[in-house]
């Protein structure tokens, strides 16, 4: 199959979030099964060495590179506005090779791309499928221009689609509530990829100057408001204030702040909260280094307010470290009492999580036992299959309704 996937974000732009890891996981795994597999996304700033590491070469539209048998073209961007661009020639790549692909793949919302492309497909009965990554419902910030959206080009994009992908059947609940029929959606989970090997353990702490016997508290993401790591530093003071948490505990908050001062108000915070000293904030973590915190925290928490799935989660599941999350996850299911706990969206309710794994070593030594099953649920191998299918499903649709139109 000739396949096209359009994203916003994409390798090597890591500061982007999830999605980055997941759409590139998905084009590769495609690629290994033999399909052509093509993406279009932006170019988010190349400098120098992203372009090394990406392999990038000037190109037509921009930028191109070839990775693992996946074509990808970074379009020329002219203008931004936070994390959506104008990329004009995203029109004429869609005019000469949008007619050569079989189906297109779009993820995310919210960004001009994606729309184009989708009002490209609909001109010449191409399928496409459009996959929401948690974007379908408009929350925290800039909500009346998400309306606006879904009024406009989003409406027209959603309504297009052949199918839309839920990547958890809470954010199916969403699509469903949202007007979407039922019959148009499709439930497909994330996976997760590994390394071959994992950094030595006490490699993050050795690093960072937590000793050993420390309590690590993880939280690994954008320091976003969505993610609620103001939550997570709220329930880690009061659980070290109860004098449950032995000296030296430590939260680690590592993410990239996306430029609105989000991380400066966390750091303000806990300085108010007298945790000078216990609150570490790293940065972003990629590579060895993401691995190695994975590895080294007693427990990674992810206490978002909406989350379509939940990477991280998983991710530090497939490192043996057990895991706090919201029920507002959509890997809640799947980690819930094998390899982690799974709260309701509040300061009281984390903290007893907190607790409960940290304060009590059987509860840990039982949620550890269980991540390695759990980890091995959640290979890509099943969700590659799905989108396979999904897509051959789709081919013969496409030639009856070019048919028709004849």
């Amino acid at each position: 199959m000739r396949l096209l996937h359009v994203t916003q974000s994409y390798y090597p732009f890591l500061d982007r979030g999830g999605p980055t890891v997941k759409v590139r996981a998905l084009a590769r795994g495609l690629a290994s099964l033999g399909d052509a597999v093509t993406v279009l996304t932006a170019d988010l700033g190349f400098d120098q060495a992203k372009r090394e590491i990406a392999g990038a070469v000037p190109g037509r539209w921009g930028f191109e590179a070839t990775e693992d048998g996946v074509e990808t073209i970074y379009l020329r961007t002219r203008a931004r506005y936070r994390s959506m661009t104008w990329n004009p020639d995203v029109a004429a790549f869609c005019r000469e090779r949008l007619g050569g692909f079989d189906v297109t793949h779009i993820y995310g919302l919210y960004d001009l791309i994606g729309a184009r492309a989708g009002s490209a497909c609909r001109k010449i009965a191409q399928p496409y499928v459009v996959e929401p990554m948690g974007m379908f419902l408009p929350i925290v910030r800039n909500i009346g221009m998400k309306r606006l959206y879904h009024g406009t080009l989003g409406g027209r994009l959603l309504q297009g689609a052949r199918r839309l992908i839920a990547t958890s059947e809470q954010e199916r609940q969403e699509l469903l509530e949202g007007g979407i029929a039922d019959s148009k959606i499709a439930v497909r989970r994330n996976g997760i990829e590994i390394p071959w090997e994992f950094p030595p353990a006490g490699m993050f702490r050795k690093r960072w100057n937590i000793a050993s016997d420390a309590k690590l508290v993880l939280f690994l993401g954008r320091l976003v408001s969505k993610k609620s790591p103001d939550l997570m530093l709220e329930a880690f003071s009061h659980w070290n204030r109860s004098g449950n948490g032995p000296q030296g505990s430590v939260l680690v908050m590592a993410g990239p702040d996306e430029g609105d001062g989000f991380r400066r108000q966390l750091e303000e915070s806990a300085a108010q909260m007298g945790l000078n000293g216990s609150v570490l904030f790293t940065g972003a973590l990629y590579g060895d280094d993401k691995w190695a915190a994975y590895r080294d925290a007693d427990v990674f928490v992810l206490p978002s307010q909406n989350e379509n799935f939940g990477n991280t989660a998983a991710e530090a599941v497939a490192c043996g470290t057990p895991v706090l999350v919201t029920d507002q996850c959509g890997i809640a299911p799947l980690v819930d009492q094998r390899a982690g706990l799974v709260v309701p969206h509040d300061c009281v309710a984390l903290q007893a999580g907190l607790a409960r794994i940290l304060d009590d070593p059987a509860v840990a030594a039982r949620l550890r036992a269980g991540c390695k099953g759990v980890a091995d649920s959640l290979s890509w191998e099943e969700p590659l299959a799905q989108m396979e299918t999904l897509y051959r499903e789709l081919i013969p649709e496409r030639r009856g309704l070019k048919h028709k139109l004849a």
